[in-house]
C-alpha cells in the first residue's frame, strides 16, 4: 500500500518527466527518435524514490500521454504517439525507473555517485534500448542492425543525463531528505 507522502511523490516525479519534455527534441535525421530530456527523469526516479515509486511515477507519467496529454518533448501525446516509432522507448520508461530503483535499493544504498551512475547507466539506459530497440525494428521497420546503430549516436547524451541523475541522488540522499526505502 502507497501512504499519501508516496502518492504525492509518484505524482511529483510524472511531473518532473513531463517538465522535463518541455525542453525540445533534437531530431537526428537518421532515425525517427529525438533527443529528449526525459529519459534524465526516468533515471532520477528510480535513483530517488527507489524500485516501487520509481516505477508508479513513470507509469503514471505514460499513462497521462496515453491518454492524450502532450507530455512528450514537442508537445506530443496519446496512443498514436505510442503506437509509433518512439513508442518503445517510452513504454520501457516504468521498467527503466523500476529497474534503476532496485538497483539503487541494492547496489548504491549510500550516496556514491559512482554506483549511482553504473545503475542509472544499467536501468535507465539499457532497459530503454531494450525496449526501444527491437520497437524501431518491428513497428518502424528498422532493419535491426541500422536501429542498433543508430541509436549509438544517443549513448553520449544519455551518459550525461545518468552523470547528472547519479550527482543530483547523491546530493539528495546526502541531505537525507527521501531515503530510498521508505
Amino acid at each position: 500500500m502507497l501512504s499519501t507522502r508516496d502518492l504525492v511523490l509518484c505524482a511529483l516525479f510524472a511531473a518532473l518527466l513531463g517538465g522535463l519534455g518541455m525542453a525540445p527534441p533534437i531530431p537526428l535525421g537518421f532515425l525517427p527518435v529525438p533527443v529528449t530530456a526525459q529519459t534524465l527523469g526516468v533515471m532520477l526516479a528510480g535513483t530517488i524514490l527507489g524500485a516501487k515509486r520509481g516505477g508508479i511515477a513513470a507509469l503514471l507519467f505514460v499513462l497521462l500521454v496515453a491518454a492524450g496529454l502532450p507530455l512528450l518533448a514537442g508537445g506530443r501525446g496519446g496512443i498514436g504517439v505510442l503506437m509509433g516509432p518512439t513508442g518503445g522507448f517510452v513504454l520501457s520508461w516504468p521498467v527503466a525507473a523500476f529497474v534503476t530503483g532496485w538497483l539503487a535499493e541494492r547496489f548504491a544504498t549510500n550516496a556514491n555517485p559512482v554506483r549511482l551512475f553504473a545503475v542509472s547507466v544499467l536501468g535507465g539506459i539499457l532497459v530503454v534500448y531494450a525496449g526501444g530497440i527491437p520497437w524501431l525494428w518491428l513497428v518502424a521497420g528498422l532493419p535491426i542492425d541500422k536501429a542498433v546503430f543508430g541509436s549509438l549516436a544517443f549513448v553520449p547524451g544519455d551518459l550525461i543525463k545518468a552523470g547528472v541523475a547519479a550527482v543530483a541522488a547523491s546530493g539528495v540522499r546526502r541531505a537525507g531528505i527521501l531515503p530510498i526505502h521508505a
